[in-house]
């Protein structure tokens, strides 16, 4: 008798441990998926942030005080028409030339290129002018919003100013005569009139004038400034 219990109690130790090491396999088995994903997860580099540019609006500094459209004539006085393209005197292939490093150059594409000792505010006045050199001609375009469709003669100027910082506004041709500082400055001048405005900034001239023959609003070219008030930034 206690032989017959002896082997139950065997038999029965043997059943439970069977059953305690299928347990533990399962158990190994479902928890080994779970750790993989986990060690898979942690090795995966994160999503690269979206890099897509945004167009941002000037930002406004000091100046003068908003002004309407209406009270720019746009280009009813325009001056004579520019007699070469904005890329008259760029630099041939093969040339041997001194950089100056204080002058700006307008390029065939349309843009210009900042001179490297520029204080930062032309720099500023330059990238901005080259966001909107190609964008048409629009009577009070750039008075009612910075970001428009097409901007005037005005609108032109008071867009790159802005970009720099030097208006919270912008200005008509009129109220230009008198804004900052009387004569031509070291890096920027203004020449307005009740009829027209446009800038040479570096020694590049940003006009709207100019897009009549190049598509631009920048040249390498000069004008005649007859007729027209000379102003510059306080400091420029």
């Amino acid at each position: 008798m206690l032989r017959r219990l002896a082997i139950a109690a065997v038999v029965v130790a043997l059943g439970v441990g069977g059953l305690a090491l299928a347990a533990s396999g399962r158990e190994q088995r479902a928890a080994t998926p779970v750790a993989a994903k986990k060690k898979q997860a942690q090795s995966k580099l994160p999503p690269l942030p979206d890099m897509r540019p945004k167009v941002v609006e000037p930002v406004a500094g000091n100046g003068g005080a908003a002004a309407p459209a209406e009270s720019d004539p746009g280009l009813t006085e325009v001056g004579p028409k520019p007699k070469g393209p904005a890329s008259a005197g760029a630099v041939q292939r093969g040339a041997t030339v001194t950089a100056d490093v204080t002058k700006a150059r307008a390029l065939g594409n349309g843009v210009a290129v900042p001179p490297l000792d520029a204080p930062e505010e032309v720099k500023q006045i330059i990238e901005a002018g080259n966001v909107i050199a190609r964008t048409p001609y629009l009577w009070g375009g750039g008075h009612g919003k910075w970001l428009d469709k097409g901007y005037d003669c005005s609108g032109s100027v008071s867009f790159a100013l802005a970009a720099a910082g030097l208006l919270n506004g912008p200005l008509a041709s009129g109220p230009l005569m008198s804004w900052g500082e009387a004569g031509p400055g070291k890096w920027v001048t203004i020449y307005s009139s009740p009829g027209h405005v446009y800038m040479y900034v570096a020694g590049v001239r940003f006009d709207t004038s100019n897009s009549r023959v190049t598509g631009s609003r920048w040249s390498n070219t000069v004008r005649s400034n007859a007729g027209f008030v000379a102003r510059h930034p306080a400091g420029l």
